[in-house]
């Protein structure tokens, strides 16, 4: 199992990059971070910064958008970052909540979500593409890779996660909902003919780290991490738009914790403090989350990798980030990869 580190981009740059260079150094592979212009700085700027301090971490977003950027910028930048620093990018992308929302605009159709996923892909590896009707091929590209992993929770999205995506990303460590979605999209892999297996799994959720067990540990690392349940929320909300409350299409397990939902704050997403996530049950935060001392965190990764979960992202919005990142690798990493 792999393991990566998730970041909001917060000024100042330096701060992100130097938690990423610890990342490294504690053996993560992957460092990610959001991506929401109005909200945080941008992203494939410090990017760069990420990579030049480092030798070997993978970098991208978790998640891009289709419709932040125009495709042949995205793939434009993505391959620039590769050709400097050697294919050490990967195009996480969903439709689009914060980063759209908080601009005024809907978030992206699935149809042109998997229109993208294709386009950036083709276009950053150096084949021709169309982008809105126009024959494009990036001329100065020799030797790129881009794998591009597709964030879902919905049945359509997860179908079409597996039919297009390199990797797909569940945001959320809840096992049983792992399971349902992770055979959800190998099967739509399968149905499309490719190689279910070929997909790579990354579950990413907060993981908050605790000196023991005690209940007054517990309760302040679920506050901290609390903020998790209602961002997972607003993409809950638009699946109960879609299909109800209680459809068969959408697990229970996902869907029935928001009912005291009352909207939602973008100024404070992804923040400890949060003050829209007050409808967020202890339960979800245990379930969705990976909390207490490190002997936990160890055995729920060894059932999220029995279910097929190749890496896990530790989300780390919350007032333990130095302490989370070393204790992974002094006692996580070095358990999961014995």
């Amino acid at each position: 199992m792999d393991f990566g580190l998730v970041l909001q981009t917060d000024p100042p740059a330096s701060a992100v990059v130097g938690l990423m260079r610890r990342a490294e150094r504690n053996g993560f592979r992957y460092g990610w971070t959001f991506d929401s212009a109005v909200l945080w700085q941008e992203p494939f700027v410090i990017y760069s910064q990420i990579l030049e301090h480092t030798t070997k971490l993978r970098v991208g977003p978790m998640v891009t958008n289709p419709g932040t950027r125009t495709w042949e910028v995205t793939a434009s930048t993505f391959a620039t970052l590769n050709d400097m620093f050697g294919n050490r990018t990967v195009c996480g992308i969903g439709r689009g909540d914060s980063a759209m929302r908080v601009a005024g605009r809907r978030p992206n159709t699935l149809a042109r979500l998997g229109e993208a996923i294709d386009v950036i892909r083709d276009l950053a590896e150096g084949r021709e593409a169309l982008v809105d009707g126009n024959p494009i091929r990036i001329p100065w590209i020799k030797d790129g890779k881009l794998p591009v992993w597709m964030a879902a929770y919905g049945p359509k999205a997860l179908a079409l996660a597996g039919q297009k995506a390199d990797g797909f990303i569940l945001q959320l460590a809840d096992p049983f909902l792992t399971e349902w979605m992770v055979k959800a999209v190998r099967q739509a892999a399968a149905d499309a003919g490719r190689d279910p297996d070929a997909i790579t799994v990354c579950v990413a959720a907060p993981a908050y780290v605790t000196a023991d067990d005690s209940p007054e540990a517990v309760a302040h690392a679920r506050e901290q991490c609390r903020w998790f349940g209602g961002m997972v929320g607003n993409h809950v909300a638009d699946l109960v738009a879609k299909y109800g409350e209680h459809s068969e299409m959408v697990p229970e397990e996902l869907t029935a914790y928001i009912k005291n939902r009352q909207g939602y704050d973008y100024s404070h997403h992804g923040r400890a403090d949060n003050p829209s996530t007050d409808f967020v049950p202890d339960e979800i935060v245990d379930r969705f989350c990976l909390l207490g001392p490190a002997e936990a965190h160890i055995e729920k990764l060894r059932r999220l990798r029995e279910l097929g979960v190749d890496q896990f992202a530790v989300y780390a919005m919350h007032d333990a980030r130095e302490a989370t990142i070393d204790a992974y690798g002094e006692r996580v990493i070095r358990a999961i990869d014995a």
